[in-house]
């Protein structure tokens, strides 16, 4: 059974996250299943600190952008909006190249906070981060 009140659309993804941090590094969106939301990042110039590995400011990037996309799916009242609250990152292994790929699954979707896991992987599938992102939902901004 789907978890989302607002269906996840992978092209709205994309449209929101031009010209932001998400788009300059090189973020994608693929995948959205009935309780997760699955995209990747390279690892390239934008993403490896000095000594030529993923940066773990980037994976964290990868993460808040896969949950808080998926958060603000899960919105039971429209007035509201989803944003990050609090991130923490276990950095498994390093990756040097290629892409990883992220998963986002809900831990907890309540009124007032929603917490996600977000589990990092390389291309052989190995875990290289395991993060947990609580959101706050909050009365969304009158523009």
């Amino acid at each position: 059974m789907a978890i989302w009140t607002r269906t996840p659309n992978l092209e709205a993804f994309l449209e929101s996250s031009k010209n932001t941090a998400v788009g300059h590094m090189g973020i994608e969106y693929l995948e959205v299943g009935d309780d997760y939301v699955k995209g990747r990042m390279p690892v390239d110039e934008r993403t490896v600190q000095p000594f030529g590995i993923l940066h773990g400011g980037a994976s964290v990037l990868l993460a808040e952008t896969l949950g808080s996309m998926a958060a603000n799916c899960c919105l039971k009242d429209p007035d509201t909006v989803a944003v990050g609250l609090d991130i923490n990152a276990n950095h498994l292994r390093p990756v040097s190249k290629g892409w990883v790929y992220g998963t986002a699954r809900a831990i907890h979707i309540g009124r007032a906070t929603q917490v996600w896991e977000i589990q990092l992987e390389n291309e052989e599938g190995k875990a290289t981060c395991i993060s947990r992102l609580t959101m706050a939902v909050t009365a969304r901004p009158k523009l």
